[in-house]
C-alpha cells in the first residue's frame, strides 16, 4: 500500500518551490505535490507528509534546515497554532509581492487568461486592522479556532484585531471569571467602530437572558445595539448584526476610491450592494443608482443610509441573477461585489447580454473570479486593470478589483 492508502505519515526533505493561494508552500515529494503551512518560498525543511486530497500530500516541518534570509519572528504568540493568519513569518513587503505573483498565477491556471503586466498594489497598516472578529468559548477558555480544526486556541489578544476589540477580549476574559457568565454561550461575533462593539451571538445552547446583554453593554460599550454606525469615506453606514461589512478598519475608503469610477455618468447598477458601502458614494456621480441587495436586513440598512445621506438611489431586494434578467436597457456602469462564491454562470451571462461599457468586480477570492473573468473576456469584455487590495495582511486572503470595458 501507498502512504494514501494506509494514512501513515512518511519523513522527506523538500526544497519550497512557492506559495500557493490558501496560505501553503508547495513542494513535490516523488512527483507528488505537497502543500505545508509557514515555510517560505527557497526553504529546504525535512517534512512528515501526509495524504491530504485529491492526490496531494500536506507536510508538516519537522526541522528547518535552511531557513529563508527573509524570515522573521511572528509578532503573535499564537503564530502556528491559531489558524486566522498565515503569513506572520515573512515581512510585509513581501508579502504584498507574493500575494501579486499568486493572483497572476490563479489567472493562468484557472481563467486561462494572462493578468495585465502591471497588477496594481494598496495596502495600508497591516496590525490592529480588524474591525470584526469571531470568537469561541470552550471550558472557560475564549479564543480562536486551530487551523482546519475544531480545537480551541485560547486568545488573549489579536495583533490583527482593532485596539477596541483587544479591549472587548480582555473584558470577557474577565467577565468569564464570574458566576453570571453563561457557560452554554459557544461563539461570538464583535464588530466595533472604535467607539461601540455590536455583541452578536453566533451559537449557544439556549437562549441568553436580558440581563447577560444588560451586563455586556456595562464592559463593552455598544454591546447591546443590534445597529452600530460606521463612519468611513465622509459617509455614515448603519450597519446591522446580520449585515456584512469590510473588515480592514484601514482601507476601506481606499478600496471605495480604487472600485468607485473617478467618472460618473448616467446610470448605475450596484450588485450585491450589502449596506451601500459602494452605493452611497456612485449616487454621487450618477444620475440614477440601483443598489441590489437579497438580504433583508441589509437592505433595510441600505435604505435607511440612502435616506439619512440624502442620496438618491433605487433599492431592489432581489438575488442578483433573477434581478438582471429582468433588466432591459443596458446600463452605463455596474459594479458587483459578489460573495466568496463569485458571480457565478447565469450573472455572467446576463452581464454578456447588457454588455455595459464599464464594468468593475470586487472579489475576495482570486480563483472564483478568474473563473468569472474568463468568459467575460471571451465574450467581449476588455480588462483595463487589476489591483491588488491587501484588506487581510499576515493571511492569504486578499480583495481583487477588475475593471472591464466593452464597446
Amino acid at each position: 500500500m501507498d502512504d494514501h492508502e494506509t494514512n501513515t505519515a512518511v519523513s522527506s526533505e523538500v526544497r519550497i518551490e512557492k506559495w500557493v493561494y490558501g496560505g501553503d508552500g508547495l513542494s513535490r515529494v516523488d512527483g507528488r505535490v505537497v502543500m505545508t503551512p509557514f515555510v517560505l518560498p527557497g526553504e529546504l525543511a525535512a517534512i512528515e507528509t501526509s495524504p491530504y486530497k485529491a492526490g496531494l500530500l500536506t507536510g508538516k516541518v519537522v526541522e528547518l534546515r535552511e531557513p529563508s534570509p527573509l524570515r522573521v519572528e511572528a509578532h503573535c504568540p499564537y503564530f502556528g497554532r491559531c489558524g486566522g493568519c498565515q503569513y506572520q513569518h515573512a515581512p510585509y513587503d513581501y508579502q504584498l509581492a507574493q500575494k501579486v505573483e499568486i493572483l497572476r498565477e490563479v489567472c493562468r491556471r484557472v481563467g486561462k487568461f494572462e493578468a495585465p503586466a502591471d497588477i496594481a498594489v494598496v495596502s495600508g497598516e497591516p496590525w490592529a486592522y480588524r474591525n470584526r472578529i469571531q470568537l469561541h468559548i470552550e471550558r472557560g477558555e475564549i479564543g480562536y479556532r486551530a487551523a482546519s480544526s475544531h480545537r480551541l486556541v485560547p486568545v488573549e489578544s489579536c495583533p490583527i484585531a482593532s485596539p477596541r476589540l483587544n479591549a472587548d477580549i480582555a473584558a470577557l476574559r474577565e467577565m468569564m471569571r464570574s458566576p453570571r457568565f453563561p457557560v452554554f454561550l459557544q461563539s461570538i461575533e464583535l464588530f466595533t467602530n472604535e467607539t461601540e462593539t455590536q455583541f452578536n451571538v453566533l451559537d449557544t445552547v439556549r437562549p441568553l437572558a436580558r440581563d447577560f446583554f444588560d451586563w455586556c453593554e456595562e464592559k463593552i460599550p455598544g454591546a447591546s445595539a443590534r445597529t452600530i454606525d460606521y463612519r468611513t469615506a465622509g459617509e455614515i453606514f448603519r450597519v446591522g448584526h446580520k449585515s456584512f461589512f469590510q473588515v480592514n478598519r484601514h482601507l476601506m475608503e481606499k478600496l471605495i476610491e480604487t472600485a468607485v469610477p473617478s467618472e460618473g455618468g448616467g446610470s448605475a447598477l450596484d450588485l450585491y450592494a450589502g449596506v451601500g458601502l459602494f452605493s452611497l458614494p456612485l449616487a454621487a456621480k450618477f444620475s440614477t443608482v440601483t443598489a441590489v441587495e437579497s438580504g433583508s436586513g441589509a437592505i433595510r440598512d441600505l435604505t435607511f443610509n440612502a435616506s439619512r445621506g440624502r442620496r438618491e438611489l433605487k433599492t431592489e431586494q432581489s438575488s442578483v441573477d433573477l434581478y438582471l434578467q429582468e433588466v432591459k436597457e443596458r446600463p452605463d456602469f455596474v459594479l458587483a461585489d459578489p460573495p466568496r462564491a463569485g458571480l457565478g454562470r447565469t450573472v455572467v451571462r446576463e452581464l454578456l447580454r447588457l454588455r455595459p461599457p464599464r464594468l468593475t468586480v470586487v472579489a475576495c477570492d482570486p480563483s472564483t473570479l478568474a473563473r468569472d473573468l474568463a468568459p467575460l473576456l471571451a465574450g467581449g469584455f476588455a480588462l483595463s486593470s487589476l489591483t491588488m487590495v491587501d484588506l487581510f495582511p499576515q493571511t492569504y486572503h486578499m480583495e481583487t478589483v477588475a475593471h472591464l470595458t466593452a464597446d
